[in-house]
């Protein structure tokens, strides 16, 4: 039975190196993202999705980011930070919100990151949802707990 497995996911590996594999599962960039009327988008039904902005539901609301200090220097931190997650690339950066994709290694997988700077307080509202798929085992929610956890860590220093 071990061997079989093995057998199944180097072929699965080997099979997600050809060219143009990563893109089959990428999906398209949903139409909703960005700001409207000071709201992030809403998240689906599916579970592989976190918004800030959703309160009482404990499956897709998540905390916002805080920052201490001014938000020209958070949004440079977060830029900073985003520059170092594996896979992930910013694709759209104003004054006041960074849209960035995230991309899973084995199989191409896209996330899609949004963050939020409102200026009105310290906080960084934040969305990160999964493009395809049902369940992202928990994904979204550990990056945006990691991009928070790397965050208070460049601040303390600075």
């Amino acid at each position: 039975m071990a061997a079989l497995l093995a057998v199944l996911l180097s072929g699965m590996v080997w099979f997600a190196a050809l060219p143009g594999f990563g893109q089959i599962f990428s999906g398209t960039v949903p139409e909703n993202l960005g700001i409207t009327n000071g709201q992030l988008a809403p998240c689906p039904d599916t579970p592989n999705c976190v918004n800030s902005q959703i309160k009482d539901d404990p499956i897709h609301g998540i905390e916002p980011l805080h920052y201490q200090g001014d938000w020209a220097d958070a949004r440079n931190l977060v830029t900073e930070i985003l520059g170092v997650v594996p896979g992930t690339t910013i694709v759209e950066a104003q004054d006041n919100y960074i849209r960035a994709e995230a991309r899973s290694r084995l199989m191409g997988f896209v996330d899609d990151l949004e963050l939020y700077f409102p200026g009105d307080r310290p906080v960084i509202e934040v969305r990160s949802a999964s493009r395809l798929g049902e369940s992202d085992l928990g994904v979204n929610r550990r990056r945006l707990e990691q991009i928070r956890l790397a965050l208070a860590d460049l601040e303390q220093r600075n």
